[in-house]
């Protein structure tokens, strides 16, 4: 299963995409898709669909997971975070690709072992998953590979069998 993570952002949306087959993990391509800061936002939401919208065409992935947000202290960012994840969402339902969401407890959960790690365990763990030498730069796209991975591990667990593949 070709698998699609994503880290979501305005600014910065990090993406991974990753193969997963019989629990063996192959790195396939990552990177970040960004918005230029002096353009007006709207402007920045409609550059982030678009580039959202190709990259599931070049990608063409069987599944895309996708963070969900995590409230921190500035509310003001995280509205706009909340913006920019809404459009990636809508490109992933209009290319008609299934969509799984995770919180980041799930991802350590799923990666790690411990819904309570920390980032650098996180990092460890799915390079060694992929049996990389370092890990992928920036930490946006290193984050959405680790989502992609959370979803190749969860969807293929004893209990998400049972569940009828549901994660």
């Amino acid at each position: 299963m070709v698998i699609l993570g994503v880290d979501p952002g305005y600014a910065t949306t990090g993406f991974g995409l990753i193969r997963a087959e019989r629990g063996t993990y192959a790195l396939l391509r990552y990177g970040t898709v960004t918005t230029p800061v002096g353009l007006p936002f709207p402007q920045r939401l409609n550059i982030l669909f678009e580039d959202m919208t190709q990259l599931l065409e070049v990608t063409k992935p069987e599944a895309v997971a996708v963070e969900e947000l995590f409230w921190g202290h500035n509310i003001t960012t995280g509205i706009g975070v909340s913006h920019g994840r809404g459009v990636i969402l809508l490109a992933i339902e209009r290319a008609g690709v299934p969509l799984f969401e995770y919180t980041p407890m799930q991802v350590k959960q799923a990666v790690v072992g411990y819904g309570k790690a920390e980032k650098h365990q996180v990092m460890d763990m799915t390079r060694r998953l992929l049996r990389l030498d370092r890990m992928p730069r920036p930490d946006d796209a290193a984050d959405a590979i680790a989502i992609a991975l959370c979803h190749a591990r969860s969807s293929t667990s004893q209990l998400a069998r049972l569940m009828g593949g549901k994660p």
